[in-house]
């Protein structure tokens, strides 16, 4: 009589075992064919009929599909758009900054880190956020002029990204750093320290980039020229900002050659 599992599964091979059966060898590594198959049978009748998949929630929070927009950026205010000249000068200098790297990653991942640096886990985002932007900007908390100014705490003013904590970081973590800066970036204001850890990011990023690479550059660049097109030029000419947000969508649009997005000067 046939067993469930030879009506549900019938053996595409099957195997007499005849008189020798007594002497198969099953606990042990199989000598032969046919203690090999009857360990594979063995094993197969052991397993349960049904199997239940234990998923961690928190693994599945990122995105599973990249849109990529094809949408441009807002353009710049009059006024705003650097000069194609000055493009190419930060490209030149951002290219010779990752070729540095690159040659003195080794040199520099294997510097040891200051006792006060505890660099978060692969998986924690808001100690990514804490870390690179500081308890100040994560909590929102805003500094009084009125108040002496403090000994530098960099728990409370963001970690800089020193080439000795950047050069630790592997593509991975790299781009999961990006993409979270990059989202709190979308619902927050520009801040020194975002700008400081995206340029550095930037720098570390390897081309050919991932799609989900380009998806969260892409993103990046339209929230800076966003930004920029609420400025008034009028009022707006000597805004600290302004440097940084031409200069990371430059990068975005010239060197990893998203070139729709790109300022195109008159």
């Amino acid at each position: 009589m046939k067993s469930d599992v030879d009506e549900l599964m019938p053996r595409l091979l099957p195997i007499e075992f005849g008189a020798g059966t007594e002497s198969l060898e099953l606990n042990g590594p199989p000598r032969n064919p046919q203690e090999y198959l009857r360990q594979v049978q063995l094993e197969a009748s052991q397993c349960p009929e049904v199997v239940v998949a234990h998923i961690d929630p928190k693994k599945l929070k990122k995105k599973q599909t990249v849109n990529a927009s094809v949408a441009g950026c807002h353009a710049a205010p009059a006024g705003f758009c650097p000069s194609l000249s000055w493009q190419q000068h930060q490209v030149s200098n951002f290219s010779g900054l990752r070729q540095s790297i690159t040659k003195n990653r080794r040199h520099w991942s294997s510097q040891s880190l200051d006792d006060n640096v505890k660099m978060p886990k692969l998986t924690d985002e808001e100690g990514w956020k804490r870390f690179c932007l500081g308890e100040m900007v994560y909590l929102g908390i805003s500094s009084s002029p009125a108040e002496p100014e403090p000994a530098l705490d960099y728990s409370k003013v963001g970690f800089p990204p020193f080439l000795s904590i950047v050069s630790r970081l592997n593509q991975s973590t790299v781009l999961m750093v990006l993409d979270v800066l990059i989202s709190w970036f979308d619902e927050h204001e520009f801040v020194p320290q975002l700008g400081r850890w995206l340029y550095s990011l930037l720098a570390c990023l390897e081309k050919p980039l991932l799609p989900e690479a380009h998806s969260s550059i892409r993103q990046l660049a339209r929230r800076c020229a966003q930004l920029r097109s609420t400025l008034i030029p009028q009022e707006s000419q000597e805004d600290e900002n302004l440097p940084a947000l031409n200069l990371l969508i430059c990068l975005v649009a010239r060197y990893f050659e998203q070139n729709d997005l790109a300022d195109q000067p008159e």
